[in-house]
């Protein structure tokens, strides 16, 4: 079973909050999403810990 967890960022283009859904079940990945309100590419690097916290890190397409 997949667990989706919501989780707002920050668009490092438009500072726009917006939220994206992270699959649980996976403890490191990384990549890139649109922002859903101006369109630019966003680098998302994701690490769930061992109880299941995501830390989220999010780039521009310059810092890929």
């Amino acid at each position: 079973m997949h667990e989706l967890i919501p989780q707002r960022i920050q668009c490092p283009y438009c500072g726009e909050f917006i939220e994206i859904l992270l699959d649980g079940s996976v403890e490191e990945q990384a990549y890139i999403e649109d922002c859903q309100v101006c369109c630019r590419p966003i680098g998302i690097h994701v690490v769930i810990d061992a109880e299941g916290v995501p830390y989220v890190e999010v780039t521009s397409e310059d810092e890929i």
